[in-house]
């Protein structure tokens, strides 16, 4: 199982410089968070994948939202 100090620690940052940034880039922080935590916790525990999907998730629906 990876250990999800580096992740998390990564993912705060990111967030920290997106607050002020466009919401593709928030979108993404946040959605590389969630990713992380639900990939790591479940099926075959693979946190850098599941941050992956959940930031490229993320940054699609922050490209959405700044359009609207």
């Amino acid at each position: 199982m990876t250990d999800m100090k580096p992740v998390i620690a990564a993912t705060l940052a990111a967030t920290m410089m997106a607050l002020g940034a466009c919401s593709t880039l928030g979108g993404a922080a946040v959605g590389g968070a969630a990713g992380a935590a639900i990939g790591n916790n479940t099926g075959d525990g693979d946190a850098e994948r599941g941050a992956l999907i959940g930031a490229a998730a993320g940054a699609i629906a922050g490209t959405l939202a700044d359009d609207d």
